[in-house]
């Protein structure tokens, strides 16, 4: 599978940034309506002292409720193998299917073979587990919910486009997220979001400077935003 992807460096200029300041870059460029592009609050950064996360979506859909029946479940070597399509840093982003996700794909020993697989974090709708565990990997978890148990956890369909969190989520996305949420950063953009980031920041920065200084007034404030 053939991906788009950024230059490394341009990965590691991202990483430095929180979620809320490339949200604030993306929206200079005019390439989306800005009530789009990120995952609603239903999704939780579930290890937030991890700080940024970047990196490429690998997608799957899985299934946790029931047992299932005979040829239901994907071999895991063909996730594994979608996953190796991609270009490093990976994200796993797993729906879960069911009406209410009861089970945890993810925990240690997922968290281990993954991270071998070159991938830095995962999102998804459904449960993490083994928080303490994972967090000492420095393994990112985004997850609608924190279970006790994987449950039936199954994998039903690997590398097609996956939706939850008020967000559809394609194989090669490049996802941002920390502890304010997950965020898509177009690829056709990717290089130019952090010198956006910064002339934002730029202008973020006059306005809290004066709002602080002894000099205020609405006078000078209104001069800022014209």
């Amino acid at each position: 599978m053939s991906m788009s992807s950024v230059r490394p460096e341009v990965i590691r200029a991202l990483q430095t940034l929180n979620t809320p300041t490339v949200s604030n870059a993306i929206e200079t460029f005019d390439v989306r309506p800005r009530s789009t592009g990120y995952m609603t609050s239903e999704i939780r950064c579930a290890l937030p002292d991890l700080g940024p996360m970047v990196g490429y979506a690998a997608t799957a859909k899985i299934r946790t409720t029931l047992k299932p029946e005979a040829g239901a479940a994907i071999d895991r070597r063909v996730m594994w193998e979608h996953i190796l399509s991609l270009p490093e840093p990976r994200v796993v982003v797993i729906q879960d299917l069911d009406d209410y996700p009861l089970g945890s794909f993810w925990g240690e020993v997922n968290a281990n073979i993954h991270r071998a697989l070159g991938c830095v974090g995962t999102v998804t709708n459904g449960g993490v587990r083994d928080l303490d565990e994972v967090e000492a990997l420095g393994f990112h978890l985004f997850a609608g919910h924190i279970h006790v148990s994987h449950a039936y956890v199954h994998v039903v369909e690997v590398g097609t486009p996956v939706e939850f969190g008020g967000l559809t989520v394609n194989p090669g996305d490049l996802l941002h997220g920390d502890k304010h949420g997950i965020v898509n950063i177009p690829l056709d953009i990717a290089d130019r979001v952090f010198q956006a980031a910064k002339e934002v920041d730029d202008r973020e920065r006059k306005i809290i400077d004066l709002c602080k200084s002894p000099d205020f007034s609405v006078e000078k404030l209104y001069a800022l935003y014209h």
